[in-house]
């Protein structure tokens, strides 16, 4: 049985529990048997608004340990904790678990800057402890599917591809954290490097970036340089007015297929053919990271789907992205 800390219930943190309890109604070997949040009123049905989830289900926290003093919490007996929280918080109790014997899933981005995401790589190797940074596009199977093609070269090499993230302004986060550059990193690192570590997943790390942001960095938009001359390019934005909600697509052009996801829905168009639409078993991202990472440490398995190391290059690129708008949209290479 592994038993599971939360830290963290935000609006990530409900998902997170949310799978957890669904987990073990499916006779999963895994109980969430402690809470940790600094916001006394969540254990009290109290919850943040999202742009990305349904946050409806409410639950019965009376069977589960609820702490607001993080001593406390770590007093528990635990295998592993699960890390829902701010970005700017993410290296520091991720350091601090890891240091105590724990395996840490923890929420995207890996950290606010590189050399604290290189501190809790090197962490977890000391541990010896499993580190997995929760990019759930890796297992979405829309973005799954990509990739089988892709690697297959099944429809031929890609020439161009275009991913976009969006939506409105993300006022519901805890105390705005969201909206503040220095705790969240904008759209640049909290949002965007979605895109930016499926690139690296899908046709490997790029040689160069250029990119332009606004000036809170809520709007990105980057190309990546590749040897073979592909032309991909990734577009975020968390400003948009109106009821527009949130949307994730991507269009990629292959020699002989263009595949287009969006609203949810997978469009395959062969050059030779009728189109037709991708379907899967319905489980998303989020529920099958969570699984993955439990079923690593019930098979005593590292982690290869998403390494820490893999997430610390998507923020490395980020930075460089970062560097390359305030250069007026320069490329900037990316250093081995």
């Amino acid at each position: 049985m592994i038993k599971v800390g939360l830290i963290g219930l935000g609006s990530m943190g409900r998902v997170h529990l949310d799978i957890y309890a669904r987990l073990e109604s499916e006779g999963f070997p895994i109980k969430l048997v402690a809470i940790y949040d600094v916001d006394e009123q969540k254990f009290r049905g109290n919850t943040q608004e999202s742009n990305v989830v349904d946050l409806g289900t409410a639950y019965d926290l009376s069977k589960i340990n609820t702490y607001t003093d993080s001593e406390l919490f770590y007093q528990e007996e635990m295998d592993m904790v699960d890390i829902a929280l701010p970005t700017y918080l993410h290296d520091a109790f991720t350091i601090r678990s890891l240091n105590k014997g724990l395996h840490v899933l923890c929420e995207k981005p890996i950290a606010l800057d590189s050399d604290s995401g290189t501190a809790m790589v090197e962490a977890a190797a000391a541990s010896g402890k499993n580190l997995m940074i929760a990019h759930c596009l890796r297992f979405w199977p829309e973005y799954e599917y990509l990739k089988s093609i892709i690697d297959s070269e099944k429809y031929g090499k890609v020439r161009v591809a275009t991913f976009y993230r969006g939506g409105n302004v993300p006022g519901w986060s805890y105390e705005n954290w969201m909206l503040q550059v220095d705790k969240s990193g904008g759209a640049l690192v909290d949002l965007h490097i979605h895109d930016v570590d499926m690139i690296n997943w899908l046709f490997g790390k790029p040689e160069a970036v250029s990119a332009l942001c606004s000036e809170h960095y809520d709007i990105v938009s980057a190309h990546f340089r590749f040897s073979d001359g592909k032309i991909i390019h990734a577009q975020a934005d968390l400003s948009l007015p109106g009821e527009v909600g949130f949307e994730m697509s991507y269009r990629v052009h292959m020699d002989t297929a263009t595949l287009v996801f969006q609203d949810g829905k997978l469009t395959v168009y062969p050059a030779d053919g009728s189109s037709w639409v991708y379907e899967h078993e319905g489980n998303l991202g989020y529920y099958r990271e969570i699984k993955y990472f439990a079923e690593r440490l019930r098979n005593e398995e590292a982690v290869i789907t998403s390494r820490p190391e893999d997430s610390l290059l998507a923020l490395r690129i980020v930075e460089a992205e970062r560097q390359s708008s305030g250069r007026g949209g320069q490329f900037v290479p990316i250093a081995e």
